[in-house]
């Protein structure tokens, strides 16, 4: 009987994962700006996806790069929420609020 390995809540995510090519080589050539904030935020962000969001909050922040790392933190903070809904239960503290 093949044995069943338990992933976890803690690694629930409903981003996508699709990883194609070197991750490491795609971090290093992320601006510097946005590998910081990357050093420090809560989800596995992939290096392309993060470059598609932190080129977004730039333009939508006028190209301030600290605006920019406060927007994706913002855009972190609405995952997470959503994600304590769906992996814990709309009544967790994390959760976002009716209809995460």
């Amino acid at each position: 009987m093949a044995r069943r390995t338990h992933r976890g809540a803690n690694l629930s995510t409903s981003l996508r994962r699709r990883r194609v090519g070197d991750p490491m080589a795609a971090y290093d050539r992320l601006p510097p700006d946005l590998r910081r904030w990357l050093a420090g935020a809560a989800l596995p962000w992939s290096a392309a996806s993060a470059l598609r969001a932190w080129q977004k909050a730039l333009r939508t922040c006028g190209g301030d790069c600290r605006a920019a790392g406060r927007h994706l933190s913002r855009i972190e903070q609405l995952r997470l929420g959503r994600d304590a809904a769906r992996v814990w239960g709309p009544a967790h503290p994390a959760a976002s609020g009716p209809g995460a």
